[in-house]
């Protein structure tokens, strides 16, 4: 996030907490604010799992995804998107235990 939108986000949050901004406005600044997703390789959905210490199966289970998908994100014939690859930074952050 950049410094200008730091502040305007500091300033909106400001404003929120002090009851001059509504939950539905301070919603859209901090959605504005969020950092894009990142694009996930091959290689980092295998260390993502191995870091995590699942095989394709359990890892695909907490992902709701098929088994197949992990196998195709990890050969490169596919790669995740939209919600799996926010679910895979989270996990990649915070650890498989996040999905439990």
């Amino acid at each position: 996030m950049s410094k200008i939108l730091k502040s305007v986000h500091s300033s909106a949050k400001r404003l929120h907490d002090t009851g001059h901004m509504n939950d539905l406005t301070m919603r859209e600044f901090d959605a504005l604010c969020l950092d894009p997703c990142p694009q996930f390789t091959a290689k980092d959905v295998v260390r993502i799992r191995t870091k995590n210490r699942a095989s394709q199966g359990v890892f695909a289970a907490f992902l709701n995804v098929g088994k197949t998908t992990v196998a195709a994100w990890e050969q490169g014939t596919k790669k995740p998107s939209g919600a799996a690859s926010k679910l895979l930074e989270l996990v990649d952050r915070k650890g498989l235990d996040v999905l439990a």
